[in-house]
């Protein structure tokens, strides 16, 4: 019986050596997967600017060509100017048609904002919506081993920054009402998909969907998610290689979704990307805490904690992943 030898643990472990032949696999997927599986004529994806929108979306115009994929913005009134900008420009790049249609009013009828306001302001009582801005985020190290703590922080008009930690009856009423976000643009997205006859293509990586990092039925509903097996890294290798905007590739991975600027790293990871999977990668396949941490400048201890702190994610999230029981 062949033995079969594992690489030691490394950085560049998680390198797409032939990414030329990399890419052409996954384009030939996923227009197997639309055409043959799903048979649609084309694709609906949504895009913000993102790093992980804009590859699949180059994904899609070579797989299906530009003309059989539509991108649509799909901005509602916390949304960043820029995610206009910069979608509007991967658009061209790639030769596809647009479509905007703005959420706010929507989000309004669900009374979204008015729900999660009441929230910030039963914690924060001075919080204004109309002149402060707020966003929820983890402070805590996430060598910690401790379960994530919520604290919410809020920017007032006149600098002065207030946090505090977030009793779970308001986390939670924050989060389901910002989830209507999510939820209301997959309802757009199947409205044009339906409309077209195309399918709606999914822009989740691998670790918003194995860390739970998504809405269920929201961006979470999708008919087909090219890039949910790909670490983050592997996703800026692909935006690279397929000739995503730079100005893209070098904007920070922000939520997008609260009023106050928020990186994903502060709102839910707690950990930088490129360190992240890494260490992911040594847990999910075996490697001991003591080889990962060497190679990563951490502690056996801080690995350890790191691990179980993706076991806990993982678990506490499988709900989400879950079809429906019947």
């Amino acid at each position: 019986m062949k033995t079969v030898t594992r690489k030691p643990f490394s950085k560049e472990i998680l390198h797409i050596e032939d990414i030329e032949s990399f890419c052409s696999t996954l384009i030939f997927k996923l227009r197997n997967d639309i055409a043959k599986n799903l048979q649609r004529r084309g694709g609906i994806v949504g895009i913000s600017g993102g790093i992980d929108s804009s590859v699949v979306l180059a994904l899609s115009a070579k797989a299906l060509g530009s003309n059989n994929v539509l991108g649509i913005m799909l901005p509602e009134q916390d949304s960043s100017n820029d995610s206009k900008i910069l979608a509007e420009k991967l658009a061209a790049k790639f030769g596809v048609n647009t479509l905007v249609e703005d959420i706010t009013k929507a989000l309004d009828g669900f009374n979204c904002y008015k729900r999660r306001d009441e929230a910030i302001s039963r914690v924060i009582p001075n919080f204004n919506p109309k002149e402060d801005k707020a966003k929820i985020e983890i402070k805590q190290d996430i060598t910690s081993n401790l379960p994530p703590a919520f604290s919410i922080t809020v920017i007032k008009q006149d600098d002065e920054v207030i946090s505090k930690l977030l009793p779970v009856k308001e986390y939670l009423q924050i989060v389901a009402s910002t989830n209507f976000k999510q939820r209301s643009r997959m309802a757009m997205l199947y409205y044009h998909a339906e409309r077209v006859h195309y399918a709606v293509i999914g822009t989740p990586n691998k670790h918003e969907v194995e860390q739970g990092f998504f809405v269920k039925y929201g961006d979470g509903g999708a008919d087909v998610m090219p890039i949910a097996q790909l670490y983050k890294t592997q996703v800026y290798q692909l935006a690279k290689h397929l000739g995503v905007p730079q100005e893209i590739i070098d904007r920070t991975p922000t939520t997008d979704t609260y009023t106050a600027e928020q990186t994903q790293e502060d709102f839910f990871y707690q950990m930088p990307f490129k360190s992240m999977d890494l260490i992911w990668y040594g847990w999910e396949n075996n490697y001991s805490p003591q080889e990962v941490g060497k190679i990563m400048g951490k502690s056996t201890q801080e690995i350890e904690n790191i691990y179980k702190n993706f076991e806990r994610k993982r678990k506490t999230t499988d709900y989400l992943r879950m079809k429906p029981i019947f």
